[in-house]
């Protein structure tokens, strides 16, 4: 495997890079790889490579103004317990976008980060 596809990448656009950092490398188990604050930052968790563009990046310049608001799309994270994450992130005051929902492949919850981009935390039915 070679540096340029070692990680899938995600880029999402936020207000505070700082912010950013914080409530995912704190709360959601990524490691810091790449830190420029207040432009840029990336960070990891397993092979997913999350670029997070602060206003002054080129990444957050290259979205045309009319694309600017948020989408329905989201990253989606595995976890094991998650009835237990579901409580340890209301306890940290995490903003859930979301209530609980089972389906036939397990259940989901969505949260928001600091910059209302959306994380669905997931756990497949057993």
């Amino acid at each position: 495997m070679t540096e340029t596809d070692q990680y899938v990448g995600v880029r999402y656009i936020v207000d505070d890079v700082q912010t950013a950092i914080d409530f995912y490398t704190t709360h959601l188990g990524f490691e810091l790889n790449t830190d420029a604050a207040p432009a840029f930052a990336d960070v990891v968790r397993g092979r997913l490579r999350l670029l997070l563009s602060g206003p002054a990046s080129s990444g957050a310049r290259a979205t045309p103004a009319d694309a600017a608001t948020a989408g329905r799309n989201r990253i989606h994270l595995v976890v094991d317990d998650l009835d237990a994450t579901i409580t340890r992130l209301r306890d940290a005051g995490v903003r859930f976008r979301s209530e609980l929902v089972s389906g036939p492949g397990g259940r989901q919850i969505l949260i928001a980060d600091p910059d209302d981009n959306l994380v669905e935390l997931f756990a497949p039915r057993r």
